[in-house]
């Protein structure tokens, strides 16, 4: 589990150095003030936790099933959260409508926060 969590932060910094980069350039030409908005928070979201993951990865050894959920929470939660972003702000250059993926990212928003409830827990009961 701690190489998966390590894979995963390492995945999303990369990428959401790439989306960021991305949106600042290509994508500044192309969508709306609102639509580029919404993408930028998506990238932001997406390399907080990618950088929260990395320190997870580094601190915890992942052997507990609390510390399993919190690196699922975190992992699952952020491609909900961000991906989900991401499509809904092209949508319209895509050329799709996507609208059902509306509530994918409060469900994101919602395992992020499990995850920073279940590095609570794992910060106040189980340290030494």
């Amino acid at each position: 589990m701690k190489q998966i969590i390590l894979i995963a932060a390492t995945v999303y910094g990369g990428l959401s150095v790439i989306f960021g980069a991305l949106g600042a350039h290509a994508l500044k030409k192309v969508l709306s003030e609102t639509q580029l908005q919404s993408f930028e928070v998506g990238v932001k979201y997406q390399m907080y936790h990618a950088i929260v993951l990395l320190v997870l990865g580094f601190f915890f050894s992942f052997d507990t099933r609390l510390q399993t959920y919190m690196g699922w929470s975190f992992i699952v939660g952020t491609f909900l959260f961000s991906f989900s972003i991401y499509l809904l702000s092209l949508q319209t250059l895509m050329g799709a409508n996507l609208k059902f993926l509306g509530p994918v990212t409060p469900l994101g928003g919602l395992l992020m926060i499990v995850g920073w409830c279940l590095l609570l827990v794992q910060v106040v009961c189980h340290s030494s």
